[in-house]
């Protein structure tokens, strides 16, 4: 009767192969935050591509404006910006200004909500570089950008 028991024990003590399922495991984990990494730096990468093309944008609305829109005041000269011009300069920026890897921009809305500044929305798609299963469709990415002239 000793001798199964003895058996018992020797297989009990024997720890060849444990290391194993924690080496799968600990890939599989090492695995899946890489590719975390990667979509997220991603992302973050065409966010600061989109934000870089709605600054343009709306650089160019607060630039669009007639020397007959400047007024003079007591704190110096003033420009009354329209918001269709506004309109008009960011949706001609955007036609000759370089996209990149940027995927269905969309101008959402360009105008001057106080007449001295100018706001231009824009959107994009973005799609994880790896992982297209867990995102196959993407992420509709939102920007908004403002701009003010400003003179002397």
């Amino acid at each position: 009767m000793t001798r199964p028991a003895g058996r018992l024990r020797a297989v009990l003590r024997d720890e060849g192969g444990s290391t194993l399922p924690l080496a799968i495991f600990f890939m599989f984990l090492a695995v899946v935050v890489i590719l975390g990494v990667m979509g997220a730096t991603s992302l973050y990468i065409e966010r600061k591509r989109l934000l870089t093309l709605a600054d343009g944008a709306a650089l160019a609305g607060a630039e669009a404006f007639e020397l007959t829109a400047v007024t003079p005041t007591e704190a110096g000269l003033r420009v009354t910006l329209d918001s269709a011009d506004v309109g008009a300069a960011a949706a001609d920026y955007l036609s000759e200004a370089p996209h990149g890897s940027l995927e269905g921009i969309r101008l959402e809305s360009a105008g001057s909500p106080d007449g001295r500044s100018a706001e231009v929305a824009l959107s994009a798609w973005w799609r994880p570089p790896v992982l297209v299963l867990v995102l196959p469709d993407g992420i509709r990415l939102d920007v908004t950008s403002t701009a003010r002239s400003v003179f002397g």
